[in-house]
């Protein structure tokens, strides 16, 4: 499944240590294996000699390019079968909706199940679903339907594995590290996702290409029963208690903590506002009166910018100045969108692009704020909750930036855009700021 937060937890052990099993840990130490006490050199390195990681991460890649590869062929499929535009951005729209939906409803499958376990089924379900899209005669609306169920079935996997995180690597620095490396895959595959998605519909059908996905959700599947350990739920209510109960009092007790409630918002108001630029490129690119190669460039501008500082603050940054960052990043990160009032040629704009992209520098170290603050027994419901907002979030804010865009000029739309959403940003970031050092020194005291 695609889509895709920590104080410093120390040196990872080498060689054959971090070849051992890894038995599940305590939330306080982390897998004995991994992480411990004292932040250590080895960088991303250093996760990927955790044997556990690796098959997560491989698991990550190929269901990731298949999904990215299955949505372009699956809209290109929706539109030869009915000729219709809408139909064809519906298939790309929906899988947005239905985030909120297993965000919110299924978020407890995430710590009430022994996580290889939900990641597996996840997989499988995916896969069935897929194929069933494969099958010559599925109506249109059969299509629709599935490509929503693999939708609502992504935010609990996300969640699931991003919890999962924290046995495999510990709450610390490694932990950081992880996620920083699956958030840098996800940004690579849009880049290489659709240009191999391009290249195989070329040779294949589009169902031969949605076959593709079956194939890849199967591998998923596969790496994480075979290498990754079976560990306990965090609950330990996998047996009784009503699902729909426990998901929505999980989602009313993050929601309902104060500085909990703040993080996920930092994480999910600038990503709501920084997507106006990529939901309107084509309509932009149109109004300068570039071409097609502007385009390509402007929609790969942000994914460069982002790849290319989050490697930077993940290699070159040690926790404790990734943490300093955070807040000033984050306030400042949607200002290059403001340039788009000068109505920028296509060099200008992707440099403004590429700005904002760096500007999710600032989500390694607030990945460790969150981690530090979620109870244990509620961190596969939070991390669930987080996928589902940001990505929730996102397909909204494209909406209505594209819904401006019909009475507004393009331009003035994106750097409103920028400029609202730094505004908003100020005021989470005063928040979180006062949240912050309150609950610290309530901890100390």
């Amino acid at each position: 499944m695609p889509n895709d937060s920590t104080t410093p937890a120390g040196t990872p052990r080498e060689g054959d240590a971090a070849e051992a099993p890894l038995p599940a840990s305590s939330p306080s130490q982390g897998p004995p294996h991994a992480p411990g006490a004292v932040p250590g050199p080895g960088g991303y390195r250093a996760v990927f000699a955790v044997r556990e990681f690796r098959a997560v991460f491989a698991a990550h890649l190929l269901s990731l390019l298949g999904v990215v590869v299955s949505e372009l062929a699956l809209t290109v499929l929706v539109y030869d079968l009915t000729g219709s535009p809408l139909l064809s951005a519906l298939t790309f729209a929906l899988g947005f909706l239905p985030y909120v939906v297993g965000g919110t409803l299924f978020a407890g499958v995430a710590d009430r199940y022994p996580a290889r376990r939900v990641l597996v089924t996840c997989d499988l379900v995916c896969a069935g679903c897929v194929a069933v899209m494969v099958l010559p005669g599925t109506p249109v609306g059969v299509l629709l339907a599935l490509r929503c169920a693999v939708a609502a079935v992504a935010p609990v996997f996300t969640g699931t594995r991003t919890a999962a995180l924290t046995d495999i690597l510990g709450e610390g620095d490694l932990y950081v590290l992880g996620r920083s490396l699956l958030r840098l895959v996800s940004q690579s595959a849009m880049l290489v996702g659709y240009g191999a998605g391009g290249m195989l519909l070329v040779v294949l059908s589009p169902r031969g290409a949605i076959t593709v996905t079956v194939v890849t959700f199967l591998c998923s599947a596969a790496l994480l029963r075979l290498g990754t350990l079976d560990r306990p739920a965090r609950t330990g209510k996998g047996a009784g208690g009503a699902l729909l109960a426990e998901s929505l009092a999980g989602a009313r007790a993050l929601l309902g903590d104060r500085e909990i409630r703040g993080l996920l918002l930092l994480f999910w108001v600038p990503a709501s506002f920084v997507v106006a630029p990529e939901a309107l490129a084509a309509p932009y690119v149109d109004a300068i009166g570039a071409g097609p190669a502007a385009l390509g460039l402007l929609m790969c501008a942000m994914a460069v910018g982002h790849i290319g500082a989050e490697l930077y603050v993940g290699a070159a940054l040690g926790p404790r100045t990734r943490s300093r960052i955070v807040l000033p990043v984050a306030a400042l990160g949607l200002l290059p969108l403001v340039l788009y009032v000068l109505r920028p040629g296509a060099v200008l704009t992707a440099g403004a692009l590429v700005l904002a992209g760096a500007g999710a520098a600032y989500i390694i170290g607030l990945d460790q704020w969150f981690v530090e603050a979620v109870p244990e027994a509620l961190r596969g419901r939070a991390m669930t909750l987080l996928t589902a907002g940001l990505m929730t979030l996102q397909g909204l804010g494209m909406a209505l930036a594209g819904l401006a865009a019909e009475f507004f000029p393009v331009h003035l739309v994106i750097a409103c855009s920028g400029a609202v959403g730094t505004v908003v940003t100020l005021l989470l970031v005063v928040e979180v700021r006062r949240t912050r050092v309150r609950y610290r020194s309530a901890r100390r005291s």
